[in-house]
């Protein structure tokens, strides 16, 4: 109808209206917390390029999730930051690693938390990359090092393998190898973890925006002779939309019972192509570089954070993703709750 007889402001006159209207919902269920572990005892070690952020010793892990859980957050995702690193990654499958160690904590201190874990080599190994390297083949083209995709696969399933023995609700590789979610799916069964979920970065962007995290998970590549200097090579190209729909249909198939598009906000059109395609449970990773954007811009006084914080996350809900991997999820859960930090 046109106007005057439709008023579409009729139904923004008030909060009550508003709510009673409103389309999308956020929730602190809505927020998955990442959270960086690290050797040793009440190690407390700020980011400097993430404000609020922290690589934690396990004693400090269960006190920052025990705080986030007090504010409403009710799922975390741990990323391990070993002392010592190898060229296959050793230390990702390590029983008494960071990771394992943290799981095991966490679920002790609180048996409610779902608590998922990355899988991936790039924390782990010497050089900086998802996978293990290895020289070109005779007579192809470049002299660089390239990674070695079936080579790496079977690292990931021991990795995928060793953190539900300690007791994660859910293990989310972020490869991007071809065919790991069917290893780890293999592996995950043939030990006995068949209910254990895989969350898989599906489609996960060779973007501009992971500098912070690289500075809290350590995992940057380290420049040598022949290591490749990016992840392009096995992380996906950003101009491409379509190949993002075929990642998660062959994640799907291969046995993936959820799938993650990574970065968030400069990709929700992936979101919603996503979203629209398939009918598991889709996640966002609300990225490092996204984060602190925002941290930066309010710190300078630019912008309102708490209010451009939420409505970051909102958007991306809309957009289509069931849960948010977020730096901020706890002080968006308080805010969410109604508490002021």
């Amino acid at each position: 109808m046109p106007f005057p007889l439709d008023r579409p402001r009729r139904m923004r006159r008030t909060e009550a209206l508003r709510a009673l209207v409103r389309e999308t919902v956020l929730s602190p269920d809505d927020l998955m917390w990442p959270l960086f572990v690290v050797p040793g005892h009440k190690i407390r070690n700020p980011v400097k390029s993430m404000p609020g952020v922290f690589q934690l010793s396990v004693d400090e892990l269960v006190a920052e999730a025990q705080s986030g859980w007090e504010a409403g957050v009710r799922s975390v995702i741990l990323f391990g930051v070993p002392s010592k690193k190898d060229a296959v990654g050793s230390g990702a499958y390590d029983e008494e690693g960071e990771v394992a160690r943290a799981v095991r904590a966490l679920k002790k201190a609180l048996p409610g938390l779902v608590v998922a874990t990355d899988v991936c080599l790039c924390e782990y190994t010497d050089h900086g990359h998802c996978g293990i390297l290895k020289p070109p083949r005779a007579g192809g083209p470049g002299q660089d090092l390239t990674v070695d995709n079936d080579l790496t696969l079977p690292i990931l399933a021991r990795e995928a393998v060793a953190h539900a023995r300690a007791g994660a609700d859910i293990v989310a590789p972020s490869d991007m190898m071809d065919g790991r979610v069917a290893a780890i799916r293999k592996g995950l069964d043939e030990a006995g973890f068949d209910e254990v979920p895989i969350l898989s970065y599906a489609a996960k962007f060779a973007g501009a925006f992971y500098g912070p995290f690289r500075d809290a998970a350590e995992s940057a590549p380290v420049l040598g002779p022949g290591v490749p200097k990016d992840r392009k090579a096995y992380q996906m190209d950003p101009a491409n939309g379509r190949e993002a729909l075929r990642e998660v249909e062959l994640d799907l198939a291969e046995g993936a019972d959820m799938v993650m598009v990574k970065p968030a906000v400069p990709y929700l059109d992936i979101v919603r192509l996503v979203r629209d395609r398939v009918n598991v449970p889709v996640a966002a990773y609300h990225v490092s570089g996204e984060y602190a954007m925002i941290k930066a811009a309010a710190m300078a006084g630019w912008i309102d954070e708490e209010r451009v914080t939420l409505e970051t996350l909102l958007c991306i809900r809309r957009a289509g993703a069931d849960f948010i991997l977020t730096y901020a999820a706890k002080d968006a859960a308080r805010l969410l709750s109604g508490a002021r930090r």
